[in-house]
């Protein structure tokens, strides 16, 4: 793997801040100032995605984790990028997203946020009982009032809402 020297992480830093400010475009010429070896360096890679998402790009965001899986598999991240951008991509969805961050919850059991994603792909479906099993487990894992809180502005968990209160 390529490594990420001076200027290469200014010009990764340099990404970072473009997008925080909002600007895609800006973010883009940065990341575009790398060698081709580092363009697929697996923090560009979740950069690229960033911006691919902001822009709300979603088949290029996609393509983006997919390389990002494949690069590095053992980052959560990349397993979730890719069922984000599934579950958004035209002719993808809820289903596509359960199936692509499934495996990832055997891979990181205590990674909270894999859970919390497949509850709110499951109550999006309408599989409350697994939607309910999947966020139990992700509040065991995590800071549990912070998940509480989430949860209750997430729309994604709506039809939970009432049993998430009560924790």
């Amino acid at each position: 793997m390529p490594r990420l020297d001076y200027p290469e992480t200014h010009y990764l830093h340099h990404a970072i801040g473009w997008l925080e400010l909002g600007s895609v475009a800006e973010a883009r010429a940065e990341l575009n100032n790398l060698s081709l070896e580092l363009q697929s360096h697996p923090d560009v890679l979740e950069v690229r995605w960033a911006i691919c998402a902001q822009a709300l790009d979603w088949p290029e965001a996609l393509e983006v984790a997919k390389v990002l899986l494949e690069k590095a598999p053992d980052r959560p991240s990349a397993w979730l990028h890719q069922a984000y951008a599934l579950r958004r991509v035209p002719g993808g969805g809820l289903e596509q997203a359960w199936n692509a961050l499934f495996p990832a919850a055997e891979k990181f059991p205590k990674m909270e946020l894999i859970a919390y994603n497949l509850s709110c792909y499951a109550c999006q479906m309408n599989h409350l009982d697994t939607a309910r099993l999947w966020f139990k487990r992700s509040w065991s894992t995590g800071d549990k009032e912070h998940i509480r809180q989430r949860a209750l502005e997430d729309q994604d968990l709506q039809l939970l809402w009432p049993e998430i209160k009560e924790l």
